[in-house]
């Protein structure tokens, strides 16, 4: 399995021949490689309704025939325009072609701003996103502030790779990660959601240097690792 990070909170996972993308926010995102034009996708996970993680869904969807797996209400909403998708929700887990896929608590908002109409829609609960292929796990926390049961996922799985949000303002910020870390052990902790804009500026290398036994492993857009 190959993992890449391309700014926020965009991941690629490539396994079993498939491309999967987790929120591609890709037009408008300064901080990613990617041309939304051009990707390629079989697959897109997202963790919520925010602009900034739905990204150019549809677009990239429509283009690749892709499927589009997000939580319930954002499945809807997706599928009025006309994308194929998989509706879940929290707690529950599902087995593709490509993977399985459980959803996770996440604490944080999830709506859709329309900002011609100035109509902020509700797309549901957020959610984390674990996914297991390969006899290997990868936890992508979406948005999220910290709480209590992420100890239970570090009981529950052996993360091999866990995608954080370090940002602050919005989301966790490193102190608050780094506890996160801590309690979900993984082996690879990649911070996410930081330097996109201003009021989430972060240094990545601090937050990695904080983790203990050398997990912390800062991503630049592009970068890739192979569990």
């Amino acid at each position: 399995m190959k993992l890449s990070y391309h700014g926020h909170s965009i991941v690629k996972i490539e396994t079993g021949g498939k491309t999967i993308l987790i929120d591609p926010f890709i037009n408008g995102n300064e901080t990613t490689d990617l041309d939304a034009d051009s990707v390629k996708a079989d697959v897109i996970l997202l963790t919520h309704g925010h602009n900034d993680h739905v990204g150019d869904t549809v677009e990239i969807a429509k283009r690749n025939d892709a499927l589009v797996v997000a939580p319930f209400e954002l499945a809807t909403y997706l599928g009025w325009q006309g994308v194929n998708t998989h509706p879940m929700h929290i707690g529950g887990a599902h087995e593709f072609d490509f993977g399985k896929v459980k959803l996770t608590q996440a604490f944080h908002g999830s709506a859709y701003t329309e900002e011609e109409s100035q109509r902020i829609v509700y797309t549901g609960m957020p959610a984390g996103i674990l996914f297991f292929a390969e006899g290997k796990t990868v936890y992508h926390a979406g948005d999220t502030g910290l709480f209590s049961d992420m100890k239970l996922l570090g009981e529950m799985y052996n993360i091999d790779a866990a995608f954080l949000p370090i940002g602050d303002n919005f989301t966790m910020g490193p102190e608050d990660a780094a506890v996160a870390a801590k309690w979900i052990g993984a082996e690879k902790v990649i911070p996410v959601h930081y330097n996109t804009f201003p009021v989430i500026e972060q240094n990545p290398d601090s937050f990695a240097e904080s983790l203990s036994g050398g997990s912390g492993v800062v991503m630049k857009p592009g970068d890739e690792i192979e569990l």
